[in-house]
């Protein structure tokens, strides 16, 4: 499978995705119209999994080394992320951020469409290039997930319905995602040591990924110091920014047009 199918493939998983939303409507009052609507809300996702593989399989390599690969994979993960926290903490809203984020992720690959190109550079050729650039890809999705729910909270604060519930969602998947950004930059030190043979080197997007970091350090401090509600969703909701810059924001930096993380020149 090629990029030539990739329209009818997101067509049709965000088809799944609003008619599964639509049937949320009447799922409160009917079993079997709920199964059908997360039927439908989970086959909009295998069908992207089942592409992601596809296009693996006949890219001869791991389709990550692009933005638009990158954005697939995003829009592939994040509403996975939606489904669980319902299942988890029985918060419904999250699921149609993150279904909507999808389809803008998989319209700005539509209108702006990848090369179909195999060949990759000896320095991504790297048992670490994968489990680097997937481990960061979670996180990003999480820390996503996070900030919305930050907003969400300052929302339900404003309306004097704050809910302790969505609170420490927000805060667990902040967690769980800067263990995964510590992951990142593990792997990334130890894949820069094998292609380039230093851990570190504060290429533009290595010192963006420790400002990251930083920022999600800063927040867990805030935690620590038992930092005031209010101020920690301000945080969570800000922080993503951070990681927007070092996502996409970077690459537009004069610094960064010889940066060696540059690989899809």
């Amino acid at each position: 499978m090629t990029l030539v199918e990739f329209p009818a493939i997101a067509m049709a998983a965000v088809a799944c995705w609003v008619l599964g939303s639509l049937l949320q409507i009447p799922a409160g009052r009917s079993k079997p119209v709920a199964v059908f609507s997360w039927t439908l809300f989970v086959g909009g996702s295998a069908v992207l999994v089942w592409f992601l593989v596809s296009y693996w399989i006949a890219l001869e390599r791991p389709p990550l080394r692009t933005l638009g690969e990158t954005r697939l994979w995003y829009a592939t993960l994040i509403p996975l992320v939606g489904f669980l926290v319902e299942y988890r903490w029985g918060i419904r809203w999250l699921k149609y951020y993150c279904i909507g984020l999808a389809t803008l992720f998989l319209g700005i690959n539509l209108l702006h469409p990848d090369v179909f190109q195999k060949a990759l550079m000896p320095a991504l050729q790297s048992v670490w290039f994968v489990p680097h650039v997937v481990v960061y890809l979670v996180a990003y999705v999480l820390l996503a997930a996070s900030s919305v729910a930050g907003f969400h909270n300052l929302w339900l604060q404003y309306r004097n319905k704050s809910s302790k519930v969505s609170e420490s969602m927000s805060h667990y998947l902040a967690l769980l995602g800067f263990v995964l950004l510590t992951f990142g930059l593990v792997f990334g030190a130890l894949w820069a040591k094998e292609a380039w043979g230093h851990y570190w080197t504060w290429d533009p997007k290595e010192t963006w990924a420790f400002i990251s970091w930083l920022a999600y350090l800063g927040y867990l401090h805030l935690v620590a110091r038992k930092t005031r509600v209010t101020t920690l969703q301000w945080y969570l909701g800000l922080a993503f920014l951070v990681l927007l810059v070092c996502w996409f924001g970077v690459n537009y930096l004069p610094s960064a047009q010889n940066s060696v993380h540059t690989y899809s020149g």
